[in-house]
């Protein structure tokens, strides 16, 4: 076994675990139990080491045990419309394909819009595989691949493998996505695994470009361990770019969303998007951010920031695609931009909405 399947044994994996260690009480906890039943839970000793748990607004603290409520109700199908074309995969648009290759997420995961995590068994999805290479051959449209989970790298060194043979030498693929928080919140996955994963990824980078997407969201992920994992990707040929979600509490200020993008800069991650935050199936977790506060925080962030650190979007992934959320109109409107659409007719389309202060989403 290796040392960061050693370490990820040793991960805290219900509330019940992180009770003593996060201070949480016999109230709070009992509020939880309903949630940890739909979010899987799953903390590294790593990433516990990174909060303040004597602090109850610790930002980093907050993404994994957030204040929770229960709303009246959610209809979570306004919020999106996955249509799933392929079992294991999801075909949202034209030239992308988004792979399920486990239903193991570290933290919680407000990163991904599959709210309910099935239980997905290790050989059904070896199974998939096949499958989704023959469907992706078959349509020439599709130029990218995005293996996500879950998380991809919680995936075993031989089941990556598995998808790098069956997609790294498809004619019509350019480029092969890694979605994946381990270098946030579990950087020994790539650091104490003697080397195998880098050779790995280094072996195909030379058939096919591979492009590691990160998700870090608070300045106080950006350590050493985590340049040092970052470091050793971009050696083994990886491109790096990173998505993060717009967080209450977390990295709702331009100071710190600033400090954010230009420290992942710096450690050779390219800023790519920042997501507008989802309201959860079943609960309200108060990190929404208002959509015209978002749009205002993101502006003045970005004035803080050179050309590389401030080239992400804010979108939300919506019904209608990714919507960017551009800015504001003399009149006060705020701007939106179809950037990518689900739809032909719809792509690069511009369009104003009047926001009330507490809108969080579009209809």
């Amino acid at each position: 076994m290796k040392r960061w399947q050693t370490l990820l044994d040793e991960s805290y994996r219900s509330l019940s675990d992180l009770q003593e260690s996060l201070g949480i009480s016999e109230e709070t906890y009992a509020e939880l139990a309903p949630f940890e039943e739909r979010y899987p839970v799953l903390i590294t000793p790593y990433y516990l080491r990174l909060m303040n748990r004597l602090d109850p607004e610790d930002p980093i603290k907050r993404m994994v045990v957030p204040d929770l409520s229960v709303p009246a109700a959610i209809d979570a199908e306004t919020q999106e419309n996955t249509e799933a074309t392929i079992q294991g995969g999801q075909h949202k648009y034209q030239q992308s394909v988004l792979i399920i290759s486990n239903d193991a997420t570290m933290s919680y995961a407000r990163h991904c819009y599959r709210r309910d995590f099935a239980h997905l068994d290790e050989d059904e999805a070896a199974l998939r595989i096949p499958k989704l290479a023959e469907y992706i051959g078959d349509h020439p449209e599709i130029d990218n691949i995005s293996i996500s989970g879950g998380d991809a790298f919680l995936n075993t060194n031989e089941r990556i493998g598995e998808y790098l043979k069956a997609f790294a030498f498809l004619p019509n693929v350019d480029y092969i996505r890694f979605t994946t928080s381990v270098p946030a919140t579990f950087p020994q996955r790539i650091t104490e695994d003697d080397g195998d994963l880098l050779a790995l990824l280094s072996r195909y980078a030379k058939a096919k470009a591979i492009i590691v997407v990160t998700q870090f969201n608070h300045p106080r992920e950006i350590t050493d361990e985590a340049y040092t994992a970052v470091r050793l990707l971009r050696e083994a040929g990886c491109t790096i770019r990173n998505e993060s979600v717009l967080l209450r509490g977390v990295n709702d200020s331009p100071e710190t969303l600033s400090e954010l993008m230009r420290g992942l800069v710096s450690i050779g991650v390219v800023p790519y998007y920042l997501y507008q935050c989802r309201v959860p199936v079943g609960f309200e977790d108060h990190l929404q951010v208002p959509l015209a506060e978002g749009m205002r925080i993101v502006g003045e962030a970005k004035a803080k920031m050179s050309g590389m650190a401030n080239s992400f979007r804010y979108i939300m992934s919506h019904r209608l695609g990714k919507v960017q959320m551009v800015g504001f109109a003399d009149d006060g409107k705020a701007v939106f931009k179809v950037h990518a659409a689900r739809r032909a007719e719809d792509q690069g389309r511009i369009f104003t909405a009047e926001l009330t202060d507490d809108q969080v989403w579009l209809d």
